[in-house]
């Protein structure tokens, strides 16, 4: 079958559309229908202006406030566990998640990453208790740290929790703040979800059909990243399908990548139409920036996550956020807000190359901080840097 080409220009909207990025984020806000439409959204614990999670949501509708996700988790719509990384998921994909439970545990058990975590006497003891009183939090043991205080260490009952919250034992109940409560799966998660399992085949078929239809387009690479929930064997088993669709995709370079499409891909591009031309503020966890990859190859923005990075050796700074406008990349912002004064700071602006810095856009950017500000509660926006 001969490729379907798909222009840069094709590729940038696909994709802005089908991550909730192509239309102005206003409207009814339908919080599972974004979730679900993503497929997950990652959990992050930095704050700098308003966490990872609420941030991307709201930026596909600027209705959402922070406490609505917790509510959304006490209804039982979503729950967590990991994906890349920690993430919230729509909960009718449990049955298709045990996989990931067992590939979590397994990984685990193949490491030495939880050496220290009590035996499985000890993490029996943890589990009666929780049974006993309830959900419960780290902070309701005592446990501490052994040897050096790396940045990832945990004391070993947070490594037992975490075990068994990996392994689908227990589940996150709800949070308070940032803070995790973990309760018994079956206690969290419906029973019309948890009894059902559909087997690893049709599980790994799910996960790469689930990706493409989110993406619109991909390399099997893109596939297997979305969800990191499936290896390398299986993605390249699944793309022999016959039903799949082979492009072309035209990168920001002009060169042309192969990939795959879903059965309806004509459909989509026929109904294509020009993303929004609001400018947005993005975090640097949002999935249309999460794969670096991707993101330079079809929009020619280099872009990198340097919270991490010493402070001399940063090219840009400790949390930038990137700044969309339609379907191109013009910027990039570093911002704070502090909560206690009720102020949100600009340190830092970043013109793209080739990008005129207009008063029209620079006006967008202060209707986006305007709005930005009000998400994270404060009640002014200043500067401490040039405006362009």
């Amino acid at each position: 079958m001969t490729a379907l080409r798909i222009s840069n220009r094709q590729a940038r909207w696909l994709w802005l559309a089908s991550q909730g990025l192509g239309d102005a984020p206003t409207g009814l806000l339908d919080l599972a229908g974004v979730i679900n439409r993503l497929g997950f959204v990652q959990l992050d614990t930095i704050q700098v202006i308003a966490r990872a999670h609420h941030h991307i949501i709201w930026s596909r509708n600027q209705n959402y406030r922070a406490p609505m996700l917790n509510e959304l988790m006490l209804k039982r719509e979503i729950f967590e566990h990991f994906t890349h990384d920690a993430s919230v998921l729509p909960m009718p994909l449990y049955p298709v998640w045990q996989r990931q439970l067992r590939r979590k545990k397994d990984q685990i058990d193949k490491s030495n990453w939880y050496a220290k975590m009590p035996d499985a006497q000890g993490r029996a003891a943890i589990r009666a208790r929780i049974e006993r009183e309830g959900p419960l939090s780290t902070h309701a043991f005592d446990t501490k740290i052994e040897g050096k205080k790396a940045m990832w260490a945990r004391p070993p009952h947070k490594l037992a929790l975490d075990y068994m919250w990996y392994g689908g034992e227990l589940s996150t109940c709800h949070r308070e703040g940032f803070t995790k409560f973990y309760d018994l799966s079956e206690r969290v998660i419906p029973a019309e979800f948890r009894g059902r399992t559909l087997g690893d085949e049709a599980e790994v078929n799910w996960l790469c059909d689930a990706a493409l239809d989110r993406m619109g387009f991909g390399t099997l690479t893109d596939i297997r990243k979305f969800w990191d929930a499936t290896d390398v064997a299986e993605v390249k088993a699944w793309g022999e399908r016959a039903d799949l669709i082979p492009v072309e995709v035209q990168g920001a370079d002009r060169a042309w990548t192969p990939g795959f499409a879903p059965p309806d891909i004509e459909a989509r591009l026929a109904a294509l139409r020009a993303p929004t031309s609001r400018l947005r503020i993005l975090n640097p966890f949002d999935p249309v920036i999460r794969d670096r990859i991707r993101l330079e190859r079809l929009f020619g923005f280099e872009y990198r996550v340097e919270m991490f990075v010493p402070a001399a050796k940063r090219k840009w700074g400790y949390y930038v956020f990137p700044l969309l406008e339609g379907d191109r990349f013009v910027g990039r912002l570093e911002a704070k807000a502090d909560r206690k004064t009720g102020v949100l700071t600009v340190s830092n602006l970043w013109v793209e190359p080739g990008m005129s810095w207009t008063g029209k856009r620079a006006a967008k950017l202060d209707g986006e901080l305007e709005r930005l500000r009000r998400l994270a509660n404060c009640a002014q926006v200043t500067w401490t840097c040039p405006r362009a």
